[in-house]
């Protein structure tokens, strides 16, 4: 659907103005001392994986309202990722979510990846709903069910999803849980844990020994009097009770407003223990927003703490993906714009002067602190980024190339209008 002739056109119109906007900002950075090679190299390097989930329509217990040409299988949505990273190129990964992403075919299906530049990130277990021919419910927990025999299932599930990971060269693991209790008294909160950390030890002894166990957690929903793993310290703990592959995902959904998602980055990579994210964007809760639409100073505060984690800490390598579920917008639409944002905010706290930052932060010089940051933020640096992509030869725009290639119509035209996205 992306013809390369038709790609280079539309780049060629776009060309004058992004040289004109890059020259200017090129210049900019480099009489501020910035590398300006480097920094393209830096942002051309980082890619976010795209989750299976996210390429239909999502919605609310209230609606759906799907747009036709959605992903009805695994190839098509490994296909959708292709068009999304032939425009970008940073979208060169897909996050499989098990058992609704389960190949009928590992060889066939790594083939078109691979094909399409795609890798496979973290695959995702799913013990939040209960599956076509399953034995047990879980409705009342998966691996802190009081039953035994529940909690089996749901780790049997777990090591089934890692052995899918390892026939398709996945390297992570992914466990959100949805246990917890909606009433005082429900279940016994020591007991919970305790259960919840025997079964991940199971799950941890069947990963291969070059993988890791991404531990996400959540304060609220589905369970609103508690979460059986409801925070970034409970998720810690376990992570460090199981071993060194254990490490804690930050979704920045998960969190209750106002919590200063940067300072538990910050003291997570401290620790060696930050193993990912999950991105996008809030204004009450886990609303699974564009990421950057709502709180873009905050993602380049994040982004802050990361660059400099990523410096100074032996935080093993991140693995960087998307959550999100759209129930408004073309869920494709979206997922370019949450990545152009990611972007922006990784190349803006490139900017950041962080040794100037700690000299005015030894002298208590708030201020100067302050104008530090917010000098990087309010820098454009779309130019930078486009560059970046570019040079890279994708869009100069992914937005406006992917509305000018009717694209949207184009997989209406291919799969129909009712066609709908698996798993949601």
């Amino acid at each position: 659907m992306l013809d390369a002739n038709e790609l280079k056109s539309f780049n060629d119109e776009h060309s004058k103005e992004h040289q004109r906007n890059w020259d200017h900002l090129g210049e900019r950075l480099l009489n501020r001392g910035h590398d300006t090679e480097g920094l393209i190299e830096q942002i051309c390097a980082f890619q976010v994986a795209i989750p299976s989930w996210a390429l239909g329509t999502g919605g609310t217990r209230f609606g759906r309202f799907p747009s036709g040409g959605e992903p009805s299988n695994l190839r098509d949505k490994i296909k959708d990722v292709g068009i999304l990273h032939a425009l970008n190129k940073s979208s060169g990964a897909i996050s499989l979510h098990i058992p609704w992403d389960i190949p009928e075919d590992y060889d066939s299906i790594r083939e078109l990846a691979f094909g399409l530049d795609i890798k496979f990130d973290a695959v995702n277990s799913n013990t939040f709903q209960d599956q076509p021919n399953s034995v047990h419910s879980y409705k009342f927990g998966s691996l802190s069910h009081v039953d035994t025999a529940v909690r089996k299932e749901a780790i049997k599930h777990n090591k089934e999803v890692i052995d899918h990971g390892v026939q398709l060269g996945s390297k992570a693991l992914t466990v959100w849980l949805a246990d917890g209790s909606s009433f005082p008294g429900q279940h016994n909160f020591r007991d919970a844990f305790q259960r919840t950390l025997e079964s991940l030890e199971e799950i941890y002894d069947h990963l291969p020994a070059d993988w890791k166990l991404l531990v996400e957690y959540k304060p609220y929903e589905p369970n609103f009097y508690s979460m059986v793993i409801p925070d970034w310290g409970t998720s810690h703990l376990l992570a460090s009770k199981l071993g060194d592959k254990a490490t804690s995902l930050v979704d920045l959904g998960h969190h209750l407003p106002n919590t200063n998602i940067e300072q538990i980055v910050a003291l997570l990579m401290h620790l060696n223990k930050l193993g990912g994210f999950h991105f996008n964007d809030s204004k009450y809760g886990d609303d699974d927003l564009t990421v950057g639409s709502i709180k873009p100073y905050q993602l380049f505060l994040i982004f802050c703490e990361l660059v400099q984690g990523m410096e100074d800490t032996d935080n093993p390598e991140l693995s960087w993906m998307i959550d999100a579920s759209h129930n408004l917008k073309d869920p494709m639409e979206d997922l370019l714009q949450s990545v152009e944002s990611i972007k922006i905010a990784y190349a803006r706290a490139l900017l950041v002067d962080y040794d100037s930052l700690k000299i005015a932060q030894a002298s208590n010089d708030i201020a100067q602190s302050q104008r530090i940051l917010q000098e990087a933020f309010r820098t454009d640096v779309r130019p930078l980024v486009m560059e970046s992509i570019y040079r890279k030869g994708g869009a100069l725009d992914s937005l406006t190339a992917y509305r000018a290639f009717d694209i949207r119509n184009q997989l209406i035209a291919a799969r129909g209008i009712d066609s709908k996205s698996t798993g949601l």
